[in-house]
């Protein structure tokens, strides 16, 4: 079976994150969406939460060969204890490739049956991150447009507290 892994922080998820599951769920036989445990983080969304709404929104697409799990480790350690031989990261743009090369990279050398695909974001995604959607909530906009409606109410409550 080919599994793939496409790891993230999904803080929150956005229609980029879901535009390139996704596309990885039809190159692939399985998916695992990881969501890595990172303490130094200071995440909008506990680990758990972020699981929850990406799960919400895999069965809310139908993507029955998507799993999501979260990684407490390395990353090259975690797709060899699942039988994962592919890593998948969406690129906006130049600047997210230097530091997603290097990651690969390094993942290599931990797991040298690991390779890294990079799938360029569709261009209505081009600027969309979770930042963006973190900052524009933060005034108070409408980021109805930047996340999957079957958690936007979730994500708008979270990240609206106080407007």
């Amino acid at each position: 079976m080919r599994i793939a892994i496409c790891p993230g922080s999904f803080d929150p998820v956005t229609l980029g994150h879901l535009d390139i599951i996704k596309r990885a769920s039809k190159l692939f036989e399985k998916v695992i969406v990881a969501v890595p445990v990172n303490p130094a983080k200071n995440a909008s969304f506990s680990v758990e939460e972020r699981m929850e709404l990406l799960r919400v929104v895999t069965q809310n697409e139908a993507l029955t060969n998507v799993e999501v799990d979260k990684v407490t480790g390395l990353l090259a350690d975690y797709a060899k204890e699942k039988g994962a031989m592919t890593i998948v990261k969406g690129l906006r743009a130049l600047s997210d490739f230097e530091y997603e090369f290097q990651q690969a990279l390094t993942n290599k050398k931990l797991n040298p049956e690991l390779e890294t695909i990079f799938l360029a974001t569709s261009s209505e995604n081009m600027f969309l991150s979770s930042s963006v959607v973190k900052q524009v909530a933060g005034f108070g906009g409408d980021i109805t447009h930047f996340v999957p409606s079957c958690i936007s109410h979730t994500i708008i409550e979270r990240l609206c507290k106080g407007q």
